[in-house]
């Protein structure tokens, strides 16, 4: 994997073919330990629930979250449950109410993991779900219920399903 903001999300993400007719989310216990799920579920949901932001992100950081300084989950946030050691969020962070940032895609024939970098200073709205694969820059913003495919360039406002980037006039209306 690369770090290379230029490379689509696409070539960022490791594919894993699984056998056999069933879909590959019957194919989930292979991918990851059932035990390490539940406790990353359970930790999660605690985290989610949580009104305390540093216990949010002590939390969160034993799952392997990396966290940088003064982060804020908003309630009901949600990290990926499968794989949480792939998300990295900068110092000062917003992550909004029921926000969901998703390392993991299963799909029919394989599933796909992918890291997610999120800047430092970047605010990700209410709602809002960031797909595996995805960086966004420092302080760049996703409206609220906004789908991120693609990367977000730094500085940059992106809404939408999926997320586009906003131009100057549509940010101030």
């Amino acid at each position: 994997m690369t770090d290379d903001a230029s490379t689509p999300r696409h070539e960022r993400i490791t594919r894993h073919p699984t056998p056999g007719p069933a879909n590959s989310l019957r194919h989930w216990t292979s991918a990851r330990n059932p035990v390490r799920v539940s406790i990353n579920y359970a930790v999660i949901v605690l985290a989610r629930i949580s009104p305390s932001l540093r216990l949010k992100n002590w939390l969160l950081r034993r799952l392997g979250v990396t966290i940088g300084k003064g982060v804020s989950w908003g309630l009901e946030s949600t990290p990926d449950v499968f794989w949480p050691d792939l998300i990295t969020v900068g110092d000062h962070a917003i992550i909004g109410y029921n926000a969901t940032i998703l390392c993991h895609e299963f799909l029919q024939d394989e599933y796909r993991t992918g890291e997610v970098h999120i800047g430092e200073r970047a605010m990700i709205g209410a709602g809002a779900i960031v797909l595996p694969g995805v960086t966004i820059g420092d302080g760049a913003s996703v409206a609220a219920n906004s789908l991120v495919t693609r990367d977000v360039p730094a500085g940059a406002t992106v809404a939408g399903v999926p997320a586009k980037e906003m131009s100057a006039e549509s940010v101030s209306d």
